[in-house]
């Protein structure tokens, strides 16, 4: 059985399946990666803002966590999304 047989059973739209999945696929052994949401919306086939709703989506499950990356500098960076696996 898949490891995301969870994922498919919930009560999710296809936007948040689609980047939960992304997201996933990509996070390191701590379920942690920092794609931009420019480079997850170009890679899956959707937009900017759909990505956002998704991850809002996600977050009210409880399926990832976001933290705010900032440069060296103070300026603002990627996001860290940190998966929560079921």
């Amino acid at each position: 059985m898949s490891k995301l047989t969870f994922l498919y059973q919930m009560d999710l739209l296809h936007r948040a399946v689609a980047v939960y999945t992304y997201l996933y696929e990509r996070a390191n052994k701590n379920g942690e990666c920092w794609p931009s949401v420019n480079t997850i919306a170009g890679d899956i086939k959707l937009s900017p803002a759909t990505v956002r709703r998704a991850m809002k989506d996600l977050k009210n499950a409880g399926l990832i966590e976001t933290k705010q990356r900032y440069r060296e500098q103070g300026g603002k960076s990627s996001l860290l999304f940190r998966i929560n696996h079921k």
